[in-house]
């Protein structure tokens, strides 16, 4: 039996048992890595170089971008240094740090920022005429500042939280990073009941969240579908379509990962399911955003031609 006063590491899930795959995956994690890390950055370089693109909506984009960059930089890459050196430790304040940046950190931040983009199409769409007047630079800087700060909040809870309680089954987590979920299992303590009350608020305000989208969006259909214009109606939708994806690419990998019945649950299975929310959102999020987005398409072409043609 061991405590937390004398656990010094945690020991992360494998990816796989044999050589092959160990380095399979960690060809795939850095490809992966390195498609979020170049679409995230060329998202943020062609908003900022792009000044007809310094809007509400776009810089809203910048703050989702880099929160994909922090969360995709918080797991992968421990990840394709176990894979690589076939290795499965992890320092136990290093499993702090990746429990507050990527649990609750970064993965709050982009639902509060997704939330608030939701805002931003509703009042773009449904109340046009005070767009300027509801989302000026000002109230977008105070809403992404509340959203960081926010999450920040949460994360330090949560993380002060968990770590203070006594651990005494081990210290094996069943998890390719560390999570909540993982370290609860290792508590011998009912304190662990604190914990589960602040995961039940945060619960709560994500449903919050949730339903603001959804009320918002009916709100927005019901106004796009009275568009006379058939044209006008296209343009609305396309606006609305890429948050419209990266909402539900990253809520139904969320839910499907934490809400699955244990039934259909094996670890395998955890597995695959937490690598699908963790690591594949940030890389798609750019490529959705851009093929969908005229004009942020072409400032990112605009930028990488020239960059071409400078060298």
């Amino acid at each position: 039996m061991s405590n937390s006063s004398s656990i010094r590491h945690f020991l992360l899930l494998a990816l796989a048992d044999t050589r092959q795959l160990q380095l399979l995956h960690f060809c795939l994690l850095l490809g992966i890595s390195l498609a979020a890390l170049l679409g995230n950055g060329l998202i943020i370089s062609a908003v900022a170089c792009g000044h007809h693109l310094h809007t509400p909506m776009f810089f809203f984009l910048i703050n989702l971008a880099l929160s994909d960059l922090g969360s995709i930089c918080t797991t992968v890459p421990k990840a394709m240094h176990n894979s690589l050196w076939d290795t499965s430790t992890i320092s136990y304040s290093a499993c702090a740090a990746q429990l507050f940046l990527f649990v609750f950190f970064f993965m709050s931040a982009e639902y509060f920022l997704l939330t608030i983009m939701c805002y931003d199409r509703y009042v773009s769409i449904c109340k046009p005429l005070h767009y300027r007047t509801l989302l000026g630079s000002r109230a977008c800087a105070h809403m992404a500042a509340a959203a960081w700060a926010s999450a920040f909040l949460n994360a330090l809870l949560h993380t002060a939280n968990t770590f203070s309680l006594p651990l005494c089954h081990g210290n094996a987590l069943g998890q390719f990073f560390c999570e909540i979920p993982q370290i609860l299992k290792l508590s011998c303590s009912k304190s662990y009941l604190r914990e589960l009350g602040l995961l039940v608020f945060s619960i709560s305000l994500g449903f919050c969240c949730f339903v603001f989208i959804i009320i918002s969006y009916v709100h927005i259909f019901w106004v796009v579908l009275r568009i006379p214009s058939e044209q006008g109606r296209h343009k609305a939708f396309s606006t609305c379509l890429p948050h419209l994806a990266v909402v539900s690419l990253f809520l139904s990998t969320s839910f499907f990962a934490y809400l699955k019945p244990p039934s259909i649950s094996s670890p395998s299975l955890d597995l695959a399911v937490s690598v699908l929310y963790s690591v594949v959102p940030p890389a798609l999020n750019p490529l959705i955003y851009s093929l969908r987005n005229q004009e942020l398409k072409a400032a990112v072409w605009t930028l990488m031609f020239g960059c071409f043609e400078k060298h």
